[in-house]
Protein backbone atom coordinates (compact mmCIF):
# COMPACT_ATOMS: atom_id res chain seq x y z
CA UNK A 1 0.00 0.00 0.00
CA UNK A 2 1.18 3.45 -0.96
CA UNK A 3 1.92 5.84 1.96
CA UNK A 4 -0.45 8.87 2.34
CA UNK A 5 1.38 12.08 2.87
CA UNK A 6 -0.30 15.12 4.05
CA UNK A 7 -0.10 18.30 2.38
CA UNK A 8 0.02 20.92 5.24
CA UNK A 9 -0.62 24.06 2.54
CA UNK A 10 -4.02 25.85 2.80
CA UNK A 11 -4.30 27.23 -0.33
CA UNK A 12 -2.66 26.54 -3.67
CA UNK A 13 -0.35 28.62 -5.47
CA UNK A 14 -2.41 29.23 -8.38
CA UNK A 15 -5.14 29.67 -6.57
CA UNK A 16 -3.71 32.25 -4.18
CA UNK A 17 -1.95 33.90 -7.45
CA UNK A 18 -5.24 34.72 -8.68
CA UNK A 19 -6.79 36.01 -5.91
CA UNK A 20 -3.54 38.53 -5.33
CA UNK A 21 -4.52 39.34 -9.28
CA UNK A 22 -8.36 40.39 -8.49
CA UNK A 23 -7.22 41.94 -5.29
CA UNK A 24 -4.86 43.65 -7.41
CA UNK A 25 -7.41 45.35 -10.60
CA UNK A 26 -9.89 45.64 -7.79
CA UNK A 27 -8.03 48.43 -5.91
CA UNK A 28 -6.68 50.08 -9.27
CA UNK A 29 -10.05 50.26 -9.98
CA UNK A 30 -11.39 51.69 -7.31
CA UNK A 31 -7.95 54.31 -7.10
CA UNK A 32 -9.01 55.33 -10.68
CA UNK A 33 -12.59 56.28 -9.82
CA UNK A 34 -11.75 57.67 -6.70
CA UNK A 35 -9.35 59.96 -9.06
CA UNK A 36 -11.59 60.66 -11.95
CA UNK A 37 -13.06 63.38 -10.06
CA UNK A 38 -9.77 65.58 -9.08
CA UNK A 39 -8.59 64.98 -13.37
CA UNK A 40 -11.46 66.74 -14.80
CA UNK A 41 -11.65 70.80 -14.92
CA UNK A 42 -13.08 72.44 -11.90
CA UNK A 43 -14.80 74.78 -14.30
CA UNK A 44 -18.63 74.81 -13.87
CA UNK A 45 -21.14 75.54 -16.79
CA UNK A 46 -22.12 79.37 -16.73
CA UNK A 47 -25.48 79.85 -15.03
CA UNK A 48 -28.78 79.69 -17.32
CA UNK A 49 -30.96 82.25 -17.08
CA UNK A 50 -34.62 83.08 -18.18
CA UNK A 51 -36.77 86.41 -17.17
CA UNK A 52 -40.02 87.52 -17.99
CA UNK A 53 -41.05 91.52 -18.05
CA UNK A 54 -44.53 93.58 -17.49
CA UNK A 55 -45.33 97.29 -17.38
CA UNK A 56 -48.01 98.39 -14.87
CA UNK A 57 -49.84 101.10 -15.03
CA UNK A 58 -48.58 102.42 -11.75
CA UNK A 59 -45.27 102.94 -13.73
CA UNK A 60 -43.25 100.33 -12.90
CA UNK A 61 -41.52 97.32 -14.38
CA UNK A 62 -41.66 93.81 -13.03
CA UNK A 63 -38.50 91.42 -14.08
CA UNK A 64 -39.09 88.00 -12.82
CA UNK A 65 -36.86 85.63 -13.22
CA UNK A 66 -38.45 82.22 -14.85
CA UNK A 67 -35.87 79.92 -14.77
CA UNK A 68 -32.73 79.74 -13.44
CA UNK A 69 -30.19 76.28 -12.75
CA UNK A 70 -28.34 77.53 -9.95
CA UNK A 71 -28.55 79.88 -6.89
CA UNK A 72 -26.20 82.63 -7.54
CA UNK A 73 -24.86 84.84 -4.95
CA UNK A 74 -26.07 88.41 -4.69
CA UNK A 75 -22.78 89.83 -4.08
CA UNK A 76 -21.35 88.98 -7.55
CA UNK A 77 -23.98 90.02 -9.34
CA UNK A 78 -24.56 93.42 -11.33
CA UNK A 79 -27.10 95.27 -12.79
CA UNK A 80 -27.38 97.85 -15.03
CA UNK A 81 -30.56 100.13 -17.19
CA UNK A 82 -29.41 101.94 -19.77
CA UNK A 83 -31.26 103.67 -22.68
CA UNK A 84 -30.46 101.50 -25.77
CA UNK A 85 -29.46 104.59 -27.76
CA UNK A 86 -27.46 105.97 -25.08
CA UNK A 87 -28.37 109.51 -26.65
CA UNK A 88 -27.46 111.30 -23.16
CA UNK A 89 -25.90 108.86 -21.55
CA UNK A 90 -27.91 108.08 -18.95
CA UNK A 91 -27.17 104.57 -16.66
CA UNK A 92 -28.29 103.08 -13.78
CA UNK A 93 -25.96 100.57 -12.36
CA UNK A 94 -24.78 98.66 -8.83
CA UNK A 95 -24.98 95.20 -7.72
CA UNK A 96 -28.05 93.06 -6.54
CA UNK A 97 -27.10 92.94 -2.50
CA UNK A 98 -26.20 96.85 -2.57
CA UNK A 99 -27.84 98.36 0.56
CA UNK A 100 -30.26 100.41 -1.54
CA UNK A 101 -31.59 97.82 -3.57
CA UNK A 102 -31.73 94.17 -1.44
CA UNK A 103 -35.40 93.81 -0.25
CA UNK A 104 -35.49 97.71 -0.54
CA UNK A 105 -39.34 98.56 -0.87
CA UNK A 106 -39.66 102.14 -2.98
CA UNK A 107 -35.87 102.17 -4.08
CA UNK A 108 -35.58 103.01 -7.62
CA UNK A 109 -34.56 99.15 -8.54
CA UNK A 110 -34.81 96.77 -5.67
CA UNK A 111 -34.76 93.51 -6.28
CA UNK A 112 -36.81 91.03 -3.72
CA UNK A 113 -35.69 87.67 -2.78
CA UNK A 114 -38.91 85.25 -2.08
CA UNK A 115 -37.50 82.45 -0.23
CA UNK A 116 -35.53 84.91 2.07
CA UNK A 117 -32.27 82.46 1.45
CA UNK A 118 -29.71 85.91 0.59
CA UNK A 119 -29.19 84.21 -2.61
CA UNK A 120 -30.46 84.52 -6.49
CA UNK A 121 -33.41 82.05 -7.58
CA UNK A 122 -35.91 81.21 -9.79
CA UNK A 123 -39.13 83.50 -8.23
CA UNK A 124 -36.86 86.36 -7.19
CA UNK A 125 -37.79 89.63 -9.17
CA UNK A 126 -36.71 93.09 -9.66
CA UNK A 127 -38.65 96.26 -9.54
CA UNK A 128 -37.89 99.37 -11.16
CA UNK A 129 -39.76 102.61 -10.42
CA UNK A 130 -39.78 103.48 -13.96
CA UNK A 131 -41.92 106.54 -13.81
CA UNK A 132 -39.73 108.11 -11.00
CA UNK A 133 -36.37 108.18 -12.82
CA UNK A 134 -37.29 108.28 -16.41
CA UNK A 135 -36.83 104.59 -17.90
CA UNK A 136 -40.74 105.06 -19.00
CA UNK A 137 -39.92 107.00 -22.16
CA UNK A 138 -37.70 105.73 -24.92
CA UNK A 139 -36.11 102.04 -25.39
CA UNK A 140 -34.72 100.98 -22.50
CA UNK A 141 -32.34 97.83 -21.27
CA UNK A 142 -31.83 95.88 -18.30
CA UNK A 143 -28.55 93.35 -18.15
CA UNK A 144 -27.78 91.44 -14.96
CA UNK A 145 -23.97 90.34 -15.42
CA UNK A 146 -21.82 88.07 -13.38
CA UNK A 147 -18.48 89.92 -12.74
CA UNK A 148 -17.42 86.51 -11.44
CA UNK A 149 -17.38 84.91 -14.88
CA UNK A 150 -17.72 88.42 -16.60
CA UNK A 151 -20.73 86.27 -18.24
CA UNK A 152 -24.34 88.35 -19.35
CA UNK A 153 -26.71 86.32 -17.35
CA UNK A 154 -29.69 88.26 -19.37
CA UNK A 155 -30.18 91.22 -21.28
CA UNK A 156 -34.05 92.65 -21.87
CA UNK A 157 -35.72 95.00 -23.34
CA UNK A 158 -38.36 96.97 -21.20
CA UNK A 159 -41.57 97.27 -22.95
CA UNK A 160 -43.19 101.04 -23.05
CA UNK A 161 -45.32 101.82 -20.54
CA UNK A 162 -48.94 101.15 -21.13
CA UNK A 163 -51.30 104.50 -21.08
Amino acid sequence: MANLRSDEEAVSPVIATVLLLAITVMLSGMVFVLMQGALETGEKAPPQMTVSVRSLDNGYHVIRITTLDQTLDPGRISFSLAEQNNANGTEFTGFVDDSDVYSVIGSNVSFHDRDASYSISAGDYFVINSREIGTDVGDWGFTLLDQELQYVLVRIDLPPMQS
